[in-house]
C-alpha cells in the first residue's frame, strides 16, 4: 500500500445532501478523512475529458484546495467501503473549462479507487465520483481519504492540443472516412439515428444525419468499421449488451440499414477482419460471458452467426487483430478481465483455423485488463505488446518484446510503465509526435512518449481516450472526447499517410502490412478495424518520419498474397495504394517492356510494348479503384487529357490477359 502522511489530524467533513451534483455547487473537501453523501438526480453537465460516460450518470462534486507543493493520494479505498464500485476523476481549472488530471477506476481493492496527483499550494482541484457501474455508492455516502505523498517527478505535455467544439456533435466513438474521400469523418450514433459529420478539405465538418432503424442495438460497448460489400462506403458493426447490429451504406452512401440476428451477446470489443481470407470483411463480437461470436460475410448482404473457437468461456473484453508472427495474415489477441482473466492469442493457420498459442508464446497474463496496444516499438521489424492493466489487484501494466521467433519477453521493468499506476480501461498506440516511433496512449491516461530504446515517458492526456485518426488532414493524429475535438498541435516532422484499396482482398485492405523504409529504419502497420476497448480509429495507416526528408521504399503485403513496392514516393502527403498496382507486381515480365511514358504525363501516354498491343482495350482507374476512363490504343497512345492532376492505374487487356501499371498525370 502506499505510504501517506497526513496534513491534517483526521478531519471528518459531513456535508448536507444538496449543493454537491455540479462544478458550480462543488461542497469543499479536505485533508485527512471526508465523509460523502448520496448522490442524487445530476445537476449540471458531467464531466467528460476524464471518464467515459453513458449519459444518465449521477455525480458528487467536492474540491480540494492544496495547502502545500507537494503530491496528494484520494482514495475510495477504505475498509468502510469495501463491497462499494467507484470511479474517481480530478481536474484542474475553471468550471465550464476543466482539464483531467488523473483518473482511475478499480485500482483499489475489489472495485474501488485511488488517484495520486501532484498540486501546487493555493489551486483548487475537483474530484468527482459517479455512479457508472450500477449504483452501489448512490445507497450509501461515499467514504474517501485525501493524503500527502511524495509529489511525483514533473510530468510534462509533450503533446499538445487546440480544442474545437463541433457544433451539432453529441458525442463520438468512431472515426473513419465514410464517403470514400480519404478524409476522415466522426460518427456519432443516437438509437436508430446516424450522423456523420464529414470532413471537408478545409478542416471543417458538414454533417447529415440517417435514420438507420430500426437499430436493434445500439453501440453501447464498441463499434467497428469496414465496407462489408466492397462497395466502396464503410459499413458499421455495433456492440450492444444484447446483441450485435450490422449497419450498411447504400451503393452511394445516401442511406443506411440495419440487419442483426436474435442471438444473445453481451458484446465487448467488435471487429471487422477478412477471418476466412475471401476478399469479404467479416465480423467479430467478444462476448463477456460465453465463447465469442463471429459472423462470416456471405457476399449477399447476410451474416452467418458462429460461436466457438475464436476464445472460449467469458471474460473477453478487447480483442485485436494483428499480424505477430510476420507470415502475412491476421492473428488475435484478446485482453481478459472477469471470470477467465488468462490473456489469449491466437495464431491464423492460414487455412480459415487458429490455434490458441498464448501460453506457448509466454503472453498468457493473468492481469486483468481491458485491452491492448500493438505496435513495433523498437522499429525491429515485428509487433511488440503492451497490455494496460485495468485493476492493480492481479498484477501492473505489462509491455512484451517480440522476440521474432513466436514468443515474447516481458520488458515491463525499468520501461516506465512500470512506474505508472494509474488504470483505465482503454489503451492505444500511435506515433503522436511523428517522430518515427510509436507512443502509447495508456497507463492511466497518459501519453507515453516512446524514447526509441523501448523505454517510454509520460505526457499528461488532456482529456479521456475517444476515437483518433487525422482531422485537419495535417498528418498528425487527432482525437474526439464528448463534442471536442482535440487538434495535435505539434509539428515540424515529417509524415506519410498510406491509403490501402484492396481489389484481390477486401476494398480496405485491412489486414495489410505496410513497410515504410527510411533512415530511421523499417517502420511497420497493420491496417485494423478497431483497437483499443471501444471506439474505432482511422483505417488510414499513419506513419511519422521525424527529421526523415525522403522515403526509400514502401511495401505492402496484402491479404491475397500480393505485395505491392512503392519506391521514392512523396513525403507529407496521403499516398494511396491500389493492390496489385505497382510496377513491381505488374503481370509484366522482362520480355513484355511495358511501360507507360511520359510520366508523369501531359495531355496523353505512349505505351512501350513487345505484345503487340495496339488496338487493346484501355482501362484507367483513379487510386480509389474506381473507374474513370476507358478506350483503345490508337498507335500505342491514349488520350488522358481530361485526367485531373494525380495518380492512376492503367490496365491494358490483350487476349484475356490484364497488364498494369501506374503512371502520374500534371
Amino acid at each position: 500500500m502506499k505510504s501517506t502522511i497526513t496534513l491534517v489530524l483526521l478531519v471528518i467533513t459531513s456535508v448536507m445532501m444538496r449543493a454537491q451534483q455540479s462544478c458550480e455547487t462543488a461542497v469543499q473537501a479536505y485533508s485527512g478523512l471526508n465523509n460523502g453523501i448520496e448522490m442524487v438526480a445530476m445537476n449540471g453537465p458531467a464531466p467528460t475529458n476524464c471518464m467515459f460516460l453513458n449519459g444518465d450518470e449521477h455525480f458528487t462534486w467536492y474540491y480540494f484546495i492544496a495547502p502545500e507543493d507537494t503530491g496528494y493520494v484520494i482514495t475510495s479505498d477504505l475498509e468502510m467501503n469495501v463491497g462499494l464500485d467507484t470511479r474517481i476523476g480530478v481536474y484542474s481549472g475553471e468550471c465550464g473549462s476543466l482539464t483531467c488530471v488523473g483518473f482511475d477506476d478499480d485500482s483499489g481493492a475489489g472495485y474501488l479507487s485511488t488517484v495520486t496527483i501532484t498540486a501546487e499550494a493555493g489551486e483548487v482541484y475537483f474530484i468527482v465520483f459517479d455512479d457508472y457501474w450500477g449504483g452501489a455508492a448512490v445507497a450509501t455516502p461515499l467514504m474517501f481519504d485525501i493524503s500527502e505523498v511524495e509529489p511525483q517527478a514533473p510530468v510534462g505535455n509533450v503533446i499538445t492540443f487546440v480544442t474545437t467544439p463541433i457544433t451539432g456533435l453529441t458525442g463520438s466513438e468512431c472515426i473513419v472516412d465514410m464517403n470514400g474521400d480519404f478524409l476522415d469523418d466522426v460518427v456519432s450514433t443516437s438509437g436508430d439515428q446516424l450522423t456523420i459529420f464529414y470532413q471537408q478539405e478545409d478542416g471543417t465538418f458538414l454533417n447529415q444525419t440517417y435514420n438507420a432503424g430500426p437499430v436493434m442495438n445500439t453501440p453501447s460497448w464498441s463499434i467497428a468499421a469496414g465496407d462489408l460489400d466492397n462497395n466502396g462506403y464503410n459499413d458499421l458493426l455495433y456492440g450492444g449488451g444484447g446483441g450485435a447490429s450490422f449497419i450498411w451504406a447504400n451503393e452511394d452512401g445516401t442511406g443506411y440499414h440495419e440487419t442483426h440476428d436474435d442471438n444473445y451477446i453481451f458484446s465487448q470489443r467488435t471487429n471487422m477482419v477478412d477471418i476466412n481470407n475471401d476478399g469479404l470483411l467479416d465480423g467479430f463480437v467478444c462476448h463477456d460471458i460465453d465463447a465469442n461470436v463471429f459472423y462470416i460475410n456471405n457476399g449477399d448482404g447476410t451474416m452467418t452467426h458462429n460461436q466457438g473457437g475464436l476464445g472460449e468461456w467469458g471474460g473477453n473484453y478487447g480483442s485485436v487483430w494483428i499480424d505477430y508472427d510476420n507470415d502475412c495474415d491476421m492473428d488475435m489477441f484478446i485482453a481478459k478481465c472477469g471470470s477467465d482473466n488468462i490473456d489469449q492469442l491466437h495464431r491464423n493457420n492460414g487455412d480459415g483455423t487458429f490455434t490458441s498459442v498464448g501460453a506457448e508464446a509466454g503472453i498468457a497474463d493473468p492481469t486483468q485488463s481491458w485491452s491492448s496496444a500493438w505496435a513495433d516499438y523498437d522499429n525491429d521489424g515485428d509487433m511488440d505488446v503492451f497490455i494496460g492493466a485495468s485493476s492493480m489487484g492481479s498484477g501492473g501494466h505489462k509491455l512484451y518484446e517480440n522476440n521474432g521467433d513466436g514468443t515474447f519477453t516481458n520488458i515491463t521493468e525499468g520501461s516506465g510503465f512500470d512506474a505508472q499506476d494509474g488504470v483505465n480501461i482503454e489503451n492505444m498506440p500511435g506515433d503522436f509526435n511523428n517522430d518515427g516511433w510509436v507512443d502509447v496512449l495508456g497507463a492511466g491516461s497518459m501519453f507515453m512518449i516512446n524514447n526509441g530504446d523501448m523505454t517510454f515517458s509520460p505526457s499528461i492526456c488532456p482529456f479521456y481516450l475517444g476515437p483518433c485518426g487525422d482531422l485537419n488532414n495535417d498528418g498528425y493524429l487527432d482525437f474526439i472526447s464528448g463534442s471536442t475535438a482535440y487538434i495535435n498541435n505539434l509539428e515540424g516532422n515529417n509524415y506519410i499517410t498510406i491509403n490501402t484499396v484492396g481489389t484481390e482482398s477486401n476494398k480496405n485492405g485491412i489486414g495489410a502490412r505496410i513497410t515504410v523504409t527510411s533512415a530511421l529504419g523499417n517502420q511497420i502497420r497493420d491496417v485494423r478495424s478497431a483497437e483499443a476497448f471501444s471506439p474505432m480509429q482511422s483505417l488510414n495507416a499513419h506513419f511519422g518520419l521525424g527529421t526523415d526528408t525522403e522515403i526509400e521504399v514502401i511495401r505492402v503485403c496484402w491479404p491475397s498474397g500480393i505485395e505491392d513496392v512503392i519506391y521514392n514516393p512523396e513525403i507529407n502527403t496521403a499516398l494511396t495504394i491500389v493492390e496489385g498496382s505497382s510496377p513491381s507486381k505488374v503481370e509484366e515480365s522482362a520480355k513484355t517492356g511495358f511501360v507507360v511514358y511520359p510520366n508523369p504525363a501531359n495531355d496523353h501516354i505512349r505505351i512501350d510494348s513487345e505484345l503487340g498491343l495496339n488496338n487493346s482495350d484501355v482501362v484507367i482507374y483513379d487510386m480509389t479503384g474506381k473507374l474513370v476512363q476507358s478506350g483503345k490504343l490508337n498507335l500505342l497512345t491514349y488520350d488522358v487529357s481530361e485526367l485531373s492532376r494525380g495518380m492512376y492505374v492503367v490496365a491494358i487487356q490483350k487476349n484475356g490477359e490484364t497488364f498494369r501499371t501506374t503512371f502520374s498525370k500534371q
